[in-house]
């Protein structure tokens, strides 16, 4: 059995992703950069949102200097106005806390990203203590170091990773770990062939865990 599970938070954890892209289309639109859903996706899911503003300004769009403090207002505030968990991942950590398996969240995303989408949904109290930001450690997947840094702090020594995207499951095959990636809207192809064991509901995860 894994003696630490390393959560991924957007998409993962909480459903997320849609909304937030949404928002950055809505946004970027008004900067000249008209771009639909399945292209955002697939352009920012799983970076930073420095990273964002970098290929956003590549495929030209006119941002000025402090939109990274304009986006993330609108985020938030879309955020906070409801953000759904995925389905089953409360039975998921029941069960792991009911074999004992320590867990914890890796994410990109800032912590006040995640006191919003988590505090909402009732998992903050179980994460704050067990939760690695790139923006605190300093390390943004596809960099391994973020899930390195957290099993460095449970001492674990097989870990594994729940992901949903192309930078979270590099970073877990580079640093060695198993990855499990969640492919909720596709088939999970381009996951798999990065080296992860690609399922479709949460609900599967205990029996790919053996609990």
């Amino acid at each position: 059995m894994h003696d630490l599970v390393i959560f991924d938070c957007d998409g993962v954890l909480v459903d997320s992703e849609t909304m937030s892209n949404q928002c950055m289309i809505d946004n970027l639109a008004r900067y000249g950069l008209e771009l639909g859903l399945e292209d955002a996706l697939g352009f920012f899911v799983g970076g930073t949102m420095s990273g964002v503003m970098e290929k956003a300004r590549e495929l030209g769009a006119d941002l000025p200097d402090d939109w990274l403090e304009e986006i993330y207002g609108e985020m938030y505030a879309r955020l906070q106005a409801g953000c759904p968990l995925v389905g089953g991942i409360p039975e998921l950590l029941d069960a792991l806390d009911a074999k004992n398996v320590p867990f914890c969240v890796a994410s990109n995303g800032h912590e006040a990203k995640m006191q919003i989408t988590l505090g909402q949904n009732g998992l903050w109290d179980r994460f704050s203590d067990r939760m690695f930001s790139a923006y605190t450690h300093g390390a943004a997947k596809p960099d391994p170091e973020l899930f390195r840094i957290a099993a460095r702090h449970f001492g674990a020594q097989t870990p594994v990773v729940i992901e949903d995207s192309r930078s979270g499951v590099t970073a877990a095959i580079s640093a060695g770990m198993r990855c499990l990636a969640f492919a909720a809207h596709d088939d999970g192809a381009e996951l798999r062939d990065l080296g992860a064991e690609v399922f479709h509901n949460m609900h599967d995860v205990p029996e790919l865990l053996a609990l």
